[in-house]
């Protein structure tokens, strides 16, 4: 093909559908689902709320949202050949063991065929319920330990740290790890909803669309980023090594993990929800210093800010997992628990429109040319 083409390189700033869900407003550092401000949503809401908003579009009345808490809290049950497969699987990575557990259930689930929008919905509800689940009873299994059952007493949030830990969470520990799951609930054409769309709009069903999000979110590129900062805190060890570390970082022209994103340009709207949180549970663990050094990174990286590298919310996130005592492979499938919802919306919303994802490549190789036999190819 020749003339002239306009590249967009991985895509960027290419429209490619609409959407009601979220709005992101880059330059402005503003966030909001279905109008909603993050912060609201944050501040006054749980994460069953935001599940429900984000799926039916409006906030739920009281009796919708018992409804809706009640199909969450029935969808953790397990049909009895996962546990077989996260066994087999067992030495692998989470996210590995994770990705090929939900792939399992659409065959072991009967109604992961349906793919009208209510058996998309009443699967998504269901696997937005099972990733707890299933990471939770993956880490026991590596353990040695026998997987602790959900409880129906106790709602998403609590319910994971429940299971995970065997212990039931403070409620602050409880209230952090719900506004964890709402902030990373959904959040446009990322990677990972990109190429679930992708995989929607080849007719596919929604195991399958899961399955190729959670294989895209498990690149560092996408969700890796609040493992490395809490390697990153770590490294620097105590608040005084905060700006050594920052100045070697930028003198070798190296990132400073944690800082710039995709689409902000101001400081990542989500991130003052999970700084406020680390403060607090660092005060209840009795563990301050991770926070102190996390701001001394902050403060080290201002002169910075002006061009673009500012906090995103995996800066704060992976030290809130670090107090809890959660290792540091089990940081992405967090992450995949709280985009659930998010997944789910972005298939839902290709379904009803749908249509084939099949942008084009520019040919930039050979020009046509003669084939030459095998033998006539030389020695």
């Amino acid at each position: 093909m020749t003339g002239n083409v306009k590249i967009n390189r991985g895509l960027k700033g290419v429209y490619f559908e609409r959407s009601g869900v979220s709005d992101i407003d880059g330059a402005a550092g503003e966030l909001s689902y279905r109008g909603y401000s993050i912060h609201d949503l944050a501040t006054h809401s749980s994460f069953e709320e935001v599940a429900y908003l984000l799926i039916h579009g409006e906030l739920p009345t009281a009796a919708q949202l018992a409804d809706f808490d009640a199909a969450l809290r029935a969808g953790r049950d397990l049909p009895p050949g996962v546990l077989g497969v996260i066994e087999t699987c067992r030495d692998g990575h989470p996210m590995d063991v994770l990705r090929t557990a939900v792939s399992a259930l659409a065959a072991l689930d009967p109604a992961s065929a349906d793919n009208s929008e209510q058996g998309m919905i009443a699967t998504g509800l269901r696997l937005t319920a099972q990733l707890p689940v299933l990471v939770a009873h993956h880490h026991a299994i590596r353990e040695g330990r026998d997987p602790v059952a959900p409880d129906p007493e106790l709602g998403h949030a609590t319910n994971w740290l429940w299971m995970l830990k065997g212990q039931k969470p403070s409620a602050e520990a409880a209230r952090l790890a719900d506004v964890d799951f709402i902030l990373h609930a959904e959040h446009g054409s990322n990677a990972s909803s990109f190429a679930a769309r992708v995989t929607i709009g080849t007719e596919a069903g929604l195991h399958g669309a899961i399955t190729t999000a959670l294989a895209t979110l498990a690149g560092p590129a996408h969700g890796g980023a609040a493992e490395d900062v809490m390697k990153m805190v770590q490294d620097i060890g105590s608040p005084e090594n905060a700006a050594e570390y920052v100045r070697a970082k930028r003198a070798a022209r190296e990132a400073v993990t944690g800082f710039g994103h995709r689409v902000y340009r101001r400081e990542d709207p989500r991130a003052r929800h999970m700084r406020d949180g680390v403060r607090r549970l660092g005060e209840e663990m009795g563990a301050p210093q991770w926070y102190e050094i996390l701001q001394a990174v902050v403060e080290a990286m201002k002169p910075y800010a002006r061009h673009g590298l500012n906090v995103n919310v995996d800066f704060y996130s992976g030290v809130i997992y670090q107090l809890h005592g959660i290792p540091m492979d089990l940081y992405v499938p967090i992450f995949a628990i709280g985009r659930m919802p998010g997944w789910v919306i972005q298939c839902l919303e290709q379904a009803r429109r749908n249509i084939l994802i099949r942008p084009l490549t520019l040919y930039d190789g050979p020009p046509p040319r003669a084939y030459v036999p095998l033998q006539d190819r030389g020695t």
